[in-house]
């Protein structure tokens, strides 16, 4: 058997978290259910924007839950994949913005 840090099982335990702190736990799973009600964005949108969100910020679980749930709402494995591609460019991008910091420290330790 394959070990890893993530167990697949432990996504099924998530409702579980407030077995320690149960008053922050449902605030938090009362939000996180209002977050992902139909609003302007349908509910196949925000899986979709989940999805992607998921990739950027490397959770497995999210993205097994995410995976599924896009599906389940009806989204294309092509739609899928855009959205990743979205997140991904945003993700590269981010890291290039930033660059400019190091070009205006490095022009300045330069002078």
């Amino acid at each position: 058997m394959e070990h890893t840090y993530y167990n697949p099982e432990d996504l099924k335990k998530f409702g579980t978290i407030g077995e320690w702190e149960k008053n922050l736990a449902d605030k938090f799973f009362a939000y996180y259910g209002d977050v992902f009600k139909e609003g302007d964005l349908t509910a196949r949108e925000k899986s979709l924007i989940a999805l992607a969100v998921a990739h950027t910020v490397q959770c497995p679980y999210c993205i097994d839950a995410y995976t599924q749930d896009s599906l389940e709402k009806g989204a294309t494995e092509k739609a899928m994949m855009e959205a990743i591609h979205v997140a991904a460019a945003i993700r590269g991008g981010s890291s290039l913005v930033h660059g400019v910091m190091m070009m205006n420290k490095a022009k300045k330790l330069s002078m």
